[in-house]
């Protein structure tokens, strides 16, 4: 695994906090947009880019992202508020199983116009909240089908939503039982638009073609007219090997294809890791290093309760040393006398760790150390209060920062 290097900005910012200042996630604003904008260049006209705001909801990161997205997928009730604070005006396409009436009808209040409906209850409650909140226009439905993909795109998965049974999307067997209401007249407060079918995430380029024309194929074979398919996000991000990326070239040249075979859709995908992941870095301090059966640790300010990835997806966070030659304190300085260390964060539990034997010879107490792929379901998915540590600092780099 080649280690990944902080961005210049993201280094600096680092060595000059303080130790009170640390733990800190540091976004390189600059280096997101430029991924955003090499993303969105790859991409067909008639392929929209919604981000998945549950990745990582800063506002920072979704007003930086604004330029270069059609618009922004929301998961609840809290995250519509949100999102629609921090980048007011903009489209928004509300998801997710299990909404209550009050979260539908705020969005409907809020004037979304796109949902996307997960069974037949979710249907009905929004035709009679539509029916009810916003009688003068007619709302727009993409239904979310957990379709079965028979060439084995989806194995080697991280996390597979569809497919098999899980509480994600509609049967496609009910299919006609929920297009009839739709297009009868049933619900003359709904518009169909189209199918929505986000399968699995942590899909390489060439198998998430390979759904994406599953999906679309399936849609365009229902027998009523679809203006919309949305073939999902889960572009993979590999934390074991930072340096490889998806294949964006290759993934909007197949899209290409797809939609000049149907120029009657438009085709929408809805990315969230894959966006932020590269820009966000989880920096912090080594507080101790000691020996224990044969093994180094080095104790960090911080930790999962941060930083939980590692510990959800059960890898080693990828993480660079920065090495701080001052020692202030009179006492000795712990050090690494190997090559490998562990790093493990301040909590009461062996559960609590980042990276095991990472390669960090000399490494010493007063250290930084930057964890890459911390820009994306990081701190928003962790267990803040566990032991009730304080809380990161957040620092947004722009070029003013050096962030060029």
């Amino acid at each position: 695994m080649t280690l990944p290097t902080p961005t210049p900005a993201v280094r600096d910012r680092v060595l000059t906090l303080s130790p009170t200042e640390l733990p800190a996630y540091v976004y390189d604003l600059t280096a997101l947009r430029e991924h955003a904008a090499q993303v969105r260049g790859t991409l067909p006209e008639r392929v929209e880019l919604y981000y998945a705001a549950k990745a990582n909801p800063e506002p920072e990161i979704l007003a930086a992202l604004g330029p270069y997205v059609d618009g922004y997928e929301v998961s609840s009730g809290g995250e519509l508020a949100h999102v629609a604070e921090a980048v007011p005006g903009r489209p928004l396409a509300f998801g997710g199983p299990g909404k209550t009436p009050d979260e539908i009808r705020t969005a409907l209040e809020r004037g979304v116009e796109r949902f996307h409906v997960e069974s037949e209850h979710d249907l009905r409650v929004l035709a009679e909240l539509a029916r009810r909140v916003a009688p003068p226009t007619r709302v727009g439905v993409l239904l979310r089908f957990n379709l079965a993909v028979a060439d084995g795109s989806l194995a080697g998965s991280s996390l597979a939503m569809g497919g098999r049974p899980t509480p994600f999307g509609l049967d496609p067997t009910r299919a006609p039982h929920v297009l009839r209401p739709l297009t009868d007249g049933t619900h003359p407060h709904l518009e169909l638009l189209g199918v929505h079918a986000h399968l699995a995430s942590g899909l390489d380029a060439s198998r998430q073609l390979s759904v994406a024309r599953s999906i679309v194929r399936w849609a365009t074979g229902l027998g009523v007219p679809v203006a919309e398919v949305n073939v999902g996000g889960g572009m993979a991000v590999d934390y074991t090997r930072p340096e490889s990326r998806f294949d964006w070239q290759a993934y909007g040249e197949g899209l290409a294809e797809l939609v000049d075979s149907h120029p009657e859709l438009t085709l929408r995908i809805e990315p969230g890791r894959a966006l932020t992941a590269y820009c966000g870095w989880y920096a912090t301090e080594v507080l101790d290093v000691k020996r224990s059966h044969g093994e180094e640790f080095a104790v960090v300010r911080g930790g999962t309760h941060h930083l939980r990835t590692p510990a959800t997806k059960g890898h080693d966070q990828p993480c660079s040393v920065l090495a701080v030659e001052e020692w202030p304190h009179p006492w000795p300085r712990p050090a690494a006398e190997g090559e490998y260390v562990s790093l493990t964060g301040q909590l009461c539990t062996p559960k609590d760790l980042l990276a095991r034997d990472t390669r960090a010879p000399g490494l010493r107490a007063g250290d930084r150390v930057a964890f890459a792929l911390a820009g994306a379901y990081a701190w928003n998915i962790s267990h803040h209060d566990f032991l009730m540590h304080p809380r990161p600092g957040f620092h947004f780099l722009t070029p003013a920062d050096g962030g060029v």
